[in-house]
């Protein structure tokens, strides 16, 4: 029961995570109709900014502030002088050009950085255990990570729900013809909103550098898992995005725990072990095919 526990807190832990990356995915797909799979590219420059940063500044949040106001910066660079040619073009066109940016990425991040993979150390303050109860010792690293993906996503809600900005983006991802009728700075909306994908992928970069390895294309992976939360909740759903991005947590962490136990009453350990893994990756995509059956558009589609 208490690995169980565990896993679930690392699956709420991963899903908010996941939907610091769907957020901006999801808002950008949903705006503007693109596709953009340099999106992992963005979380690898924050991961890499702020373990570079660390060291000389002496403060983990500092060197994470930086590369996030620093990542965003050249989203929208981005965004304004490479991305904003391919609106016009259709997907295949914006899938072609953005792997292309993941490249030229990998390749900017080797040169500045090297091949080697970088050590983000745990804050000193977090770096020990919490007493949960029952017996069970938690990482205080990702208790805080959970608690800043929580305070994130509402802060995330208030803004598109609250505020004139996110009106803007409710409206664009609705209706982006209607919204620019209607008076909408669509060219500003679209540097805004993909400006703010890129900070939210530094977030996302920055808390899970000291638990993953910070290394030359760690984007791609998680880029994958990403584009299914968005496919789950639904394009341009922020709501979705984070019922999405839990469901793919949970199913992931927990199946890691389950499947491997489940499969061990049947096989062999060793066979339990290797197969478990490789089942609990699969059942993320069976959850999105039963998902889509259900619901084609998504959970919280904000079109329709």
């Amino acid at each position: 029961m208490s690995a169980v526990i565990e896993s679930a807190l690392n699956g709420i832990q991963f899903g908010l995570m996941l939907f610091l990356l769907a957020a901006g995915l999801t808002l950008v797909f949903g705006i503007m109709d693109m596709i953009n799979l340099a999106h992992g590219s963005l979380y690898m420059f924050g991961a890499y900014l702020t373990a570079a940063l660390v060291e000389p500044t002496g403060s983990f949040l500092l060197a994470m502030l930086v590369a996030m106001l620093a990542t965003a910066a050249i989203g929208m660079l981005l965004e304004m002088t490479v991305l904003r040619t391919l609106y016009q073009r259709d997907h295949l066109s914006q899938v072609l050009a953005t792997f292309a940016l993941i490249l030229i990425g990998n390749e900017v991040v080797r040169m500045i950085w090297g091949p080697q993979p970088r050590r983000l150390a745990l804050p000193e303050l977090f770096s020990g255990p919490v007493d949960l109860g029952a017996g069970i010792q938690y990482p205080s690293y990702r208790l805080l990570v959970i608690a800043v993906g929580l305070a994130v996503a509402l802060l995330l809600y208030l803004v598109v729900a609250r505020t004139r900005v996110g009106m803007w983006v409710r409206a664009g991802a609705s209706n982006r013809e209607m919204a620019t009728v209607m008076g909408v700075d669509i060219r500003r909306l679209f540097t805004l909103v993909f400006g703010l994908g890129a900070l939210l992928c530094a977030v996302a970069g920055a808390l899970l550098g000291p638990l993953l390895s910070v290394q030359v294309g760690m984007g791609e992976s998680i880029l994958i898992l990403a584009f299914v939360v968005v496919v789950i909740g639904g394009i341009g759903s922020i709501r979705g995005a984070l019922a999405g991005s839990l469901m793919v947590g949970m199913v992931d962490t927990v199946g890691r725990t389950l499947v491997p136990d489940a499969l061990g009453t049947v096989f062999s350990p060793s066979v339990a072990s290797n197969l478990g893994p490789t089942l609990a990756s699969i059942l993320i995509y069976v959850l999105m095919a039963a998902v889509l059956f259900w619901k084609p558009q998504g959970l919280f589609p904000a079109r329709g």
